[in-house]
């Protein structure tokens, strides 16, 4: 069985791996709800802006977790991505969690060929082969690594084929194709680990789900798109 899910995985992949900026020419806007145990608790929001070769993607998601009527843990948050045909040119994002500022500033170096990153948890350089770990880009399921968009911290990561399902998303039926994603080393601490299960739509090229716990369990949901 382990080696049937192997091959079948390489025989899908590269699929995946052709992804490029054209994949994305039809979409100006993505929409997804963020839920916590059933409970719509906020959105993710992404945009598209094209000019020539130029593509921004701006990233807009916020979310808040009561107890007892009671605020215990709330995110806003603003991010723009910046491309040029397919290569990532600049990220910037500004986060309020729990009224502490969290931030990324990266910069493609065409001297060094890498990215210069200051963020809140991390500076330094970071190989172009990361992708920015935002849910509109089905990149995220053939990188080796990725960039908080939230802190600029570098997670490596392993993503595996589970298998072929249908999943109900919103009353509408998809054929999907089921990874997880994880971090490559899953000594760290719990709370700065990767561990997501994504639905994936290789028809159509987009990512439909993603879920994870974390004190409690959580689900993105694609709801729409234009």
């Amino acid at each position: 069985m382990r080696k049937f899910i192997a091959i079948l995985f390489i025989v899908i992949f590269p699929v995946i791996s052709m992804a490029h900026m054209g994949h994305y020419n039809k979409y100006n806007k993505i929409e997804m709800e963020i839920f916590r145990n059933g409970e719509l608790i906020g959105y993710n929001y992404y945009f598209f802006e094209r000019n020539d070769e130029e593509t921004i993607i701006t990233n807009q998601f916020k979310f808040s977790v009561d107890l007892l009527g009671t605020t215990i843990f709330k995110v806003e948050s603003y991010g723009e991505e910046k491309y040029i045909k397919d290569q990532l040119i600049s990220y910037n994002s500004k986060t309020l969690q729990n009224e502490k500022e969290k931030f990324v500033n990266l910069k493609l170096n065409k001297n060094s060929e890498k990215f210069d990153i200051k963020g809140s948890s991390f500076n330094g350089e970071a190989n172009i082969d990361n992708v920015v770990g935002n849910w509109w880009n089905h990149k995220i399921l053939q990188a080796g690594s990725q960039i908080s968009p939230i802190s600029g911290s570098i997670k490596e990561q392993v993503v595996t084929f589970v298998g072929k399902e249908k999943i109900d998303l919103y009353g509408k039926i998809y054929d999907v194709d089921h990874f997880t994603l994880k971090s490559k080393d899953m000594n760290i601490p719990k709370d700065k680990r990767l561990d997501f299960d994504i639905w994936y739509d290789r028809k159509n090229l987009r990512i439909l789900k993603v879920s994870y716990t974390r004190m409690g369990y959580w689900e993105y949901r694609l709801k729409s798109f234009e």
